[in-house]
């Protein structure tokens, strides 16, 4: 199975108890994010959070984060979505186009896609040569270790779901009216691409997945599992890190619960 590994989640837990342990790690995040912002208890400003979510179409992408920052006040969040690059992006280095909204000291953003469509979408469609985006993956390493070293928490995300579930979702969306704008031409092109999509994505998480900044693969077959095991992620990562940074979390996990 590679990297990728299963997208079946690997606990069984229903829906009602996913709900109660996500929306306990929805209050742990809470905490934490008001903390590194200064808002709370020391009241000294943190290190910059960002959280990237890359993953196959319709796989929970858009879910996952909205159960990310549904309690988090928006002056304290930014979400940004990145589609393929303008006419004047495409003037620049790839990693350009990013820099304006990645995070400062005590701030959070979340990423609905990334740099990593340059070893993605851009190499499967043929967007970029095979020079470059071989090259890429030193480049992101480099883009990454620079900013972690700065002191920026990196969590970066794979939404990882089987193809039958993946064309049941598509043809839920395709059926439904307020949901049909979400799928494309381009999506059920994409979809008979897998193969070459999975085989970079298998190499995109071999070269880029470094200590500073780990891949976490998503089993999303399951909604309800997903979305708990991101923000119980996102929460783990962030309480080890502040931990080692000195702050003072006090019981900052509630819950009892193993993390998925």
């Amino acid at each position: 199975m590679g990297h990728l590994g299963s997208a079946k989640a690997p606990i069984d837990i229903s829906k009602k108890k996913a709900e109660e342990r996500l929306e306990a790690a929805q209050q742990r995040l809470l905490r934490l994010r008001l903390l590194v912002g200064g808002q709370i208890g020391e009241q000294r400003i943190g290190p910059p959070l960002c959280v990237l979510f890359e993953g196959w179409d319709a796989s929970g992408k858009g879910g996952a984060i909205k159960r990310l920052v549904t309690m988090i006040d928006p002056r304290h969040v930014r979400v940004s979505q990145f589609a393929a690059p303008t006419y004047d992006e495409k003037r620049h280095h790839f990693l350009q186009r990013f820099w304006q909204v990645l995070p400062g000291n005590g701030g959070m953003t979340v990423l609905d896609r990334s740099w990593y469509g340059r070893v993605l979408v851009e190499r499967v469609e043929n967007f970029a040569t095979t020079e470059q985006w071989k090259r890429a993956y030193d480049e992101i390493s480099e883009f990454e270790r620079t900013l972690t070293a700065e002191g920026m928490i990196l969590i970066k995300f794979w939404m990882h779901v089987s193809e039958e579930e993946q064309l049941r979702r598509f043809e839920d969306r395709a059926n439904d009216p307020l949901r049909s704008w979400k799928l494309t031409d381009e999506d059920w092109r994409n979809r008979k691409k897998r193969p070459e999509y999975e085989a970079a994505v298998e190499a995109m998480l071999e070269k880029t997945d470094k200590p500073r900044a780990r891949w976490k693969v998503i089993p999303g077959d399951s909604k309800p599992y997903a979305r708990l095991a991101v923000v119980e992620h996102v929460c783990h990562v962030l309480e080890n890190k502040l931990a080692k940074r000195g702050y003072d979390l006090g019981a900052a996990d509630q819950t009892g619960n193993p993390h998925v």
